[in-house]
């Protein structure tokens, strides 16, 4: 498997029972004459595929992002030990969302959720996918360089589902509530009042925190993903085509994410939950380097690393779920469309 490409498929028997097939990875090598270039999925398939994985993902880690926003927003712009702390870690978090909001807030803005994995993974993987087919992943820096772009894209496209999704998240009860509360009464009615409060710009406040967020994690993630992978591979630690090598390589860059994602994410939350003034402006902070700075100066370093217990535990089993379901529904595919050729 070539550096970059997150697909390799040998001539072998396929561990889910269908017969032997040579499929050729997701790369661009050099031919003789005028050969087809490498195989590639459908565009749109491609896009629900990488769609479906992230929001299947979504479904089980929803709880643990219900968790993270919280802890993120606790204590904002205050010094550690001024403030009374509701949330004290992640497994007593969950127990006090649960206890004060019941079960269903546990599950909190998972509506606004899918529609942001849809559509931010759906862009992101998608635009990766045919960076690999186009060889722009095996040039020097070349994964990092298109896991950065897809991501940018992706959230932008993205960014008004985030937001709904960290206000709906941040709602509760009075006794636990921290960050600023937008009381919105659901996805629709919380789209619905943004617009009307703040136009259509309004929807996408706080996109410039989600960029550089997602950029920093997507190039983490699907570059420390490939190149595990191959890693792996090579190493003939398991059957070449076990999808225990496409687990394996999604823990490891689970791990990779959440280090450097972290402070974006807590600069990401605060730039989405803060309130606006009548010229619809951030009351408490005016962008991304004035958020970082605010944060640093009155929570010291680890402000921006608040949360990193869920981030992990949200993002380590996330990310094994959606590359694991991805990189398995697109060799599937992939299989398919070459058996009906």
């Amino acid at each position: 498997m070539t550096t970059g490409t997150l697909l390799d498929y040998p001539t072998t028997e396929s561990p889910f029972g269908s017969p032997p097939v040579a499929m050729p990875a997701l790369s661009r090598a050099p031919t003789q004459g005028p050969t087809q270039g490498p195989p590639h999925l459908w565009p749109p398939l491609d896009f629900v595929l990488g769609s479906l994985a992230c929001c299947g993902a979504c479904v089980f880690t929803n709880p643990l992002e219900v968790v993270k926003t919280r802890l993120q927003l606790q204590g904002e712009l205050r010094a550690r030990g001024s403030y009374q702390r509701h949330y004290r870690g992640v497994l007593q978090a969950l127990w006090l969302v649960g206890r004060n909001d019941g079960l269903r807030g546990l599950q909190k803005g998972l509506c606004a959720g899918l529609l942001y994995q849809g559509f931010m993974n759906g862009v992101r993987l998608g635009f990766y996918s045919y960076s690999e087919v186009a060889g722009i992943t095996q040039a020097p820096g070349g994964n990092i360089l298109a896991g950065a772009i897809a991501g940018a894209l992706g959230a932008f496209v993205a960014s008004p589902a985030y937001l709904v999704k960290t206000h709906l998240q941040a709602q509760t009860v009075e006794t636990i509530a921290v960050g600023h509360q937008h009381n919105h009464q659901g996805v629709s009615s919380a789209f619905a009042t943004i617009y009307r409060r703040e136009g259509l710009v309004g929807l996408w406040r706080g996109v410039n925190g989600a960029v550089p967020r997602v950029m920093v994690g997507s190039a983490a993630q699907l570059a420390t993903f490939s190149s595990a992978k191959e890693y792996v591979s090579h190493s003939e630690w398991f059957h070449p085509n076990s999808w225990l090598i496409a687990l394996t390589a999604a823990m490891l860059s689970g791990l990779a994410v959440t280090i450097t994602m972290t402070p974006f994410d807590v600069i990401s939350t605060r730039l989405y939950n803060q309130p606006v003034d009548e010229f619809h402006r951030g009351q408490l902070y005016r962008g991304f380097l004035d958020c970082m700075l605010k944060v640093s100066q009155a929570e010291g370093l680890l402000g921006l690393y608040k949360g990193i217990g869920p981030v992990f535990l949200r993002l380590a089993p996330h990310t094994v779920l959606s590359m694991l379901l991805w990189d398995v529904m697109r060799q599937r595919a992939l299989q398919y469309q070459l058996e009906s050729m």
